[in-house]
């Protein structure tokens, strides 16, 4: 095509692209006006656009059985280059014999399922169609979920698509195998077995306890060590002081008539964030609460009881309903959740919010609360400390004090204190053995591994699952450095994060929604996990990880779940019932 971007064209050629255009009907393309114009030019380069002459002069349309071969072995050629540098899925369809009555096109399936957050278990209720899990809902009956979900749920379905996973084994930044790692690691730790240590965020799964115990006891010496940002370390701490071992707490926000936090959001995060916030709405529906002050004005009045005043600086108190609103009052250092849904939210800077907690102890009678004698608080303040202590005081047994995962255990152990004071302990809270496996301080775990590597102890390291503590430890810890201090370095994640770019290995770990397993909820109830679709990019579980490296025949998860349900039931118990 003429190239010449100085060309002029004659009025004949003019005349002819107008013509061209108003002729013209609908959209239209062209790529220079000798097209729209249809030029002796443009005709003779359409002509001739695949005739360029060869070196020998003859047009290569007059094909001569040199050109035809120097033609196809260049195609040839560019083929095996293309099929040799890549390949394609395999994929494998076959027709159903017999249709499944549940596979029908366009109507969904539903599984049960469970959804593991932190360590702690969710029960999901996930939607299917042919086979492809496309959304997830919570599962009515599960104690954690109660039917409903958190964003985090909700977002873990595109969570399994995404394409930025880990896919393959790699070896540094080359391409590697199961199986060569396997027999590296294997061999890493037949060399200094009590040199390994597994670092893991929370575990509640009783399966992954076990295969870890395994772990432990076929590799003698050996250490596991745990570490979670958004840890409980101060909450299990004040528990250890006060019970003597580590505890967790249950609040039961449905009978509760008042909530006070302390800097707390229970709301928003933790195991048990769903739960809490379904039985804290139960509460808080205005709807029900006239429907209760209807039925309340047309009862007997010897039926009315006694109960604490609506507002905190009412000096009558006023009658209660059965399903009366409940109160909460927030004493935050920073919005939250809870604290927006507050009745009366009071801001305090963050080092005052002990002195809170010590001066509504001291109100409430706690002996020992205020060993100065002042909380450092102002006059104002000490004011709405002496109302909220006064509506607990009303509602002793129906009551709850909450406290911030990141307030000191010296406000937690006030708290405890407290709770057991107005009578809520049994009632509106109560306590249980630590859900978490063999529970630890988790900060405490990750300094002596730190201390351990810089020793020269470690040789190997297996780093598995969800925690990343390159990106996520204290910065004086200085953990990449120290991390690169190990000899042999595993990784195991569904994505190459930081923790990843300092290891020698990195292994795809499966979605929960292609694996099975099992975990803890926030009360402590085991769930089952099953898949819902094939793994997508390929991975292993945690489980069939540490089966590779200590048992004689690697078991798949599903085998190794069914081994331990029957051998914690019965050895008579038909697992395959329950799938």
């Amino acid at each position: 095509m003429n190239n010449d971007t100085t060309r002029s064209y004659s009025a004949d050629d003019m005349d002819a692209i107008r013509a061209k255009l108003a002729d013209a009907s609908g959209p239209e393309y062209w790529r220079s006006l000798e097209e729209v114009a249809q030029t002796d030019t443009f005709k003779a380069y359409i002509n001739d656009e695949f005739h360029a002459t060869a070196d020998s002069g003859k047009p290569l349309g007059a094909v001569s059985r040199r050109n035809f071969l120097q033609v196809m072995g260049a195609s040839l050629a560019l083929a095996g280059v293309t099929t040799g540098c890549s390949r394609q899925p395999v994929e494998k369809i076959f027709p159903y014999v017999k249709q499944p009555e549940e596979f029908i096109p366009g109507k969904p399936t539903y599984f049960a399922s469970s959804h593991v957050n932190g360590g702690y278990a969710n029960g999901v209720l996930v939607e299917s169609h042919m086979g492809r899990p496309t959304k997830i809902e919570g599962l009515p009956s599960h104690p954690a979920s109660l039917g409903r979900s958190s964003a985090q749920t909700q977002a873990s379905v595109l969570d399994m698509y995404d394409p930025d996973r880990s896919k393959a084994v790699k070896q540094g930044d080359s391409m590697g195998s199961w199986s060569e790692f396997v027999g590296v690691a294997k061999n890493a730790l037949s060399n200094d077995a009590k040199g390994a240590r597994i670092l893991t965020g929370p575990i509640t799964s009783p399966l992954e306890y076990l295969k870890i115990q395994q772990f432990l006891a076929a590799n003698a010496g050996s250490k596991w060590h745990r570490y979670e940002p958004f840890n409980r370390d101060t909450d299990r701490d004040a528990s250890k002081m006060l019970f003597g071992r580590y505890v967790d707490t249950l609040l039961n926000f449905k009978d509760a008539d008042v909530v006070v936090s302390l800097d707390s959001d229970v709301l928003d995060g933790g195991p048990a964030s769903v739960r809490y916030t379904a039985d804290y709405a139960a509460r808080r529906k205005v709807a029900d609460f006239d429907k209760a002050a209807e039925s309340h004005d047309s009862a007997p009045a010897e039926a009315h009881a006694e109960a604490a005043p609506a507002d905190a600086h009412a000096e009558e108190a006023k009658p209660a309903f059965h399903s009366k609103m409940s109160r909460t009052y927030a004493f935050e250092s920073s919005p939250t959740l809870l604290g927006a849904m507050a009745d009366h939210r009071f801001p305090f800077r963050p080092s005052q919010i002990e002195g809170v907690a010590r001066a509504l102890a001291d109100a409430l009678g706690v002996a020992g609360a205020l060993p100065g004698g002042d909380a450092g608080l102002t006059e104002k303040q000490n004011s709405w400390v002496a109302a909220v202590a006064k509506d607990l005081q009303h509602n002793k047994g129906a009551s709850i004090i909450t406290v911030g995962l990141n307030q000191p255990a010296a406000v937690h152990i006030l708290a405890h204190t407290m709770n057991a004071l107005l009578g809520n302990v049994g009632k509106t809270v109560s306590y249980i053995e630590a859900v978490e496996a063999d529970a630890v301080n988790h900060l405490d775990s990750l300094k002596a591994l730190v201390s351990e590597i810089e020793a020269g102890k470690v040789t190997s390291l297996f780093i598995l699952g969800d925690t990343n503590p390159v990106y996520t430890a204290p910065a004086d810890l200085e953990f990449a450095a120290a991390l690169e201090k190990v000899p042999f370095r595993v990784r195991q994640s569904r994505y190459l994060d930081e923790t990843s770019e300092h290891c020698d290995w990195q292994v795809p770990e499966l979605h929960y929604l292609e694996a099975w397993g099992d975990a803890r909820a926030y009360d402590g109830t085991v769930s089952l996990i099953q898949p819902l679709i094939a793994p997508l990019y390929g991975g292993k579980t945690r489980v069939e990880l540490l089966s590779a490296l200590v048992d004689s025949a690697e078991l798949s998860a599903y085998a190794q779940l069914q081994a331990r349900l029957a051998a914690e039931w019965s050895t008579t118990v038909d697992t395959d019932a329950f799938n």
